[in-house]
């Protein structure tokens, strides 16, 4: 009888577990130079917790941050930033509709599902670098790229709870060493 109740609180508490967080995973880009400048796209794999999940139901808006910047590293200094891409994007939920709305480049898309939302946030695609400094050919540069949730965007009372919870803390950052290509082979880098 024992061993029965063993079993049907770990049947119960497995998913609980498994859904113990949300990830946000970035699992590609590429980079590359057009007439414009320089643009990135990414895809990544976001997945919400459960306390992320209850919070965009009850009317939270979720601000997630695209950052992407380009260093020149530096044996005498800090290393210097030459170039930076920042995009917002708000994912909310419509109660009245039952769909879940992404505000991304000043464009509302609905979606009937929040896996198809998410899907869509982790495909950012055409994305702008501002240049501060010219990017020359045959030189070396890192690339730091993050996607987060912007905490500063939530409403005070959550931004108190991001303190005291990991529920709150979703980001994800992958650091990649490149570099740039001459002119001639089109500054395409895709990992």
């Amino acid at each position: 009888m024992q061993l029965a109740i063993l079993w049907i609180l770990a049947l119960v508490a497995l998913p609980l577990l498994a859904d113990s967080g949300g990830n946000i995973q970035i699992k590609s880009f590429d980079f590359r130079k057009s007439t414009e400048g320089f643009r990135i796209d990414v895809l990544a794999d976001i997945t919400l917790n459960q306390t992320l999940e209850d919070a965009l139901k009850k009317g939270v808006e979720l601000v997630f941050m695209v950052n992407a910047s380009i260093m020149k590293p530096r044996w005498y200094w800090l290393d210097e930033e030459v170039a930076r891409c920042r995009a917002r994007f708000r994912l909310s939920y419509h109660a009245l509709t039952r769909q879940y709305r992404l505000l991304q480049n000043e464009q509302l898309h609905s979606f009937a599902s929040l896996n198809i939302a998410l899907k869509t946030l982790g495909r950012q695609v055409d994305l702008p670098f501002k240049e501060y400094t010219p990017l020359l050919p045959n030189r070396e540069y890192y690339l730091t790229l993050q996607i987060s949730l912007d905490v500063s965007r939530l409403p005070k009372p959550f931004q108190m709870e991001w303190f005291d919870s990991e529920d709150w803390n979703l980001v994800s950052e992958r650091v990649i060493r490149l570099i740039m290509p001459t002119p001639e082979s089109g500054y395409l880098i895709t990992h």
